[in-house]
């Protein structure tokens, strides 16, 4: 988009300024969906989301899309529990329904298709609903063989036990994937019925809840930990299978979707050109990785590009190679 069609699309967003405009916008979208924007104008990530939310409200004029600056309305953001920026809360029948934490554009796309085609539910269809809600949850804990429901990420944990959990799960190098609650409410809510379990975090393991913080903490100290959870692969293992996971491996600073450095941003542009397909790895995902690819491949910078599991290098090689018509050749596997 053009920077000034981006611009008036994103002023055309009706901004919200004030909680009595807010409980008014409610009660006047009862019958549609209204999504809701809290951002901030500091916040670089919340300008490249308001574009995001001016696309999505020229393909769903069904829709209705605000934005609300989080710290302009204390009150509402109080009251939602909004503790960053950008967070999405979606509303129907003046009910929120779905909240989205972060800067994530290819989820708030889809949680919009979701809820926009879903319609107003009679309560002849909960039923149906809750049928349809089980059988993603059954898909979600069963996800990884070892799964942790939390708040936040293991980088950024968004409560105290969140965090110990993760921590003991580290320590006895026990290999887990996780599901932030906050980026789903309809699964926050969901899994307390589905586990008979008020609390997080819930950890599973091969789809069965095995408890939640205190009960993980009885099970180290019994020692009885460890031989429930599958263990981690040693780290150098790890990383062997991980630059090998496709024959073109980018290990950036973000995804191919979202950039999140200078030099990233440019050595994905150089790769699109070159139309040879690769698979790239969010170093900030993982710090065992950040760190440990560092010592592995003897190179301290970021980002790192490999061919067939062997570090071609960073940005100023990949460029070289560019200028000199020797990329295309080693992309493909032919040097």
């Amino acid at each position: 988009m053009a920077a000034g069609a981006a611009e008036a699309a994103v002023a055309a967003l009706e901004e919200v300024g004030s909680a009595g405009q807010f409980e008014e916008l409610l009660r006047l979208k009862a019958k549609s969906l209204l999504v809701v924007h809290f951002w901030a104008p500091w916040a670089p990530q919340c300008a490249q989301m308001n574009e995001v939310m001016a696309e999505l409200a020229k393909e769903h004029p069904q829709v209705s899309f605000v934005k609300l600056e989080a710290e302009g309305v204390p009150e509402v953001s109080e009251k939602y529990e909004i503790s960053s920026v950008p967070t999405f809360l979606f509303f129907k029948n003046s009910q929120k329904i779905d909240r989205l934490d972060g800067a994530h554009a290819p989820e708030l796309t889809k949680k919009v298709q979701r809820h926009a085609s879903s319609g107003s539910f009679p309560p002849s269809a909960n039923e149906h609903l809750k049928e349809d809600l089980n059988l993603r949850l059954k898909k979600l804990t069963h996800a990884a063989p070892c799964m942790l429901f939390m708040k936040g990420t293991p980088q950024e944990p968004r409560c105290g036990f969140s965090k110990q959990m993760v921590e003991i799960l580290h320590k006895h190098n026990i290999q887990f994937s996780s599901f932030d609650i906050f980026s789903d409410e309809e699964v926050r809510q969901g899994l307390k019925a589905y586990s008979n379990w008020p609390t997080y975090p819930q950890l599973y393991v091969s789809g069965e809840l095995i408890g939640g913080l205190d009960i993980i903490k009885e099970l180290e100290a019994s020692e009885e930990l460890d031989t429930i959870c599958p263990k981690a692969p040693k780290l150098e293992e790890r990383l062997k299978v991980l630059t090998n996971k496709a024959s073109v491996m980018l290990f950036m600073k973000g995804n191919k979707q979202e950039a999140k450095c200078g030099f990233s941003k440019q050595i994905l542009e150089i790769l699109n050109s070159t139309g040879v397909e690769y698979e790239t790895f969010d170093i900030l995902e993982d710090e065992e990785v950040r760190q440990g690819l560092k010592a592995y491949s003897n190179w301290p910078t970021y980002p790192q590009l490999y061919v067939k599991g062997e570090l071609v290098g960073g940005l100023d090689i990949v460029k070289e190679l560019k200028e000199n018509g020797e990329l295309l050749p080693i992309l493909r596997g032919e040097n």
